[in-house]
């Protein structure tokens, strides 16, 4: 069996995954929905989309379409531009947040004269 090392990788906890942009989407979409006190099945209906199908958006489990988004943000009285800005920033945060080590510094990648990437080693 062969070992995967990454000689690239610094010691300590393993690095959080990438933010996904659907997840952040889904969050934003149900905090402004909640903050004005609607209801899922009224936003959807005025989407014009199904219930199931909103709530999946809100759990970050489906990519909606532009079309989609934008109806979402219009049932919700949403501007499509500011919607999508404060899910950047979101984003943004929550990338920034993972890429501090436990000393509060930036993981940065410089060369280090060691190979790049993950190397498979026999065991």
């Amino acid at each position: 069996m062969a070992e995967i090392l990454d000689f690239n990788r610094k010691p300590g906890p393993a690095p959080r995954p990438e933010p996904l942009w659907r997840e952040a989407l889904g969050r934003k979409l149900r905090e402004t929905r909640e903050e004005r006190g609607d209801r899922l099945v009224d936003v959807a209906e005025r989407a014009g989309i199904s219930v199931q199908y909103l709530s999946e958006i809100e759990r970050g489990r489906k990519e909606p379409s532009s079309e989609m988004i934008a109806a979402v943000a219009g049932a919700l009285g949403v501007d499509l531009a500011d919607l999508l800005i404060g899910i950047a920033g979101q984003v943004r945060n929550l990338r920034s947040a993972s890429s501090f080590r436990a000393g509060g510094h930036f993981q940065t990648s410089r060369p280090t004269g060691r190979p790049s990437g993950p190397v498979a080693m026999a065991a």
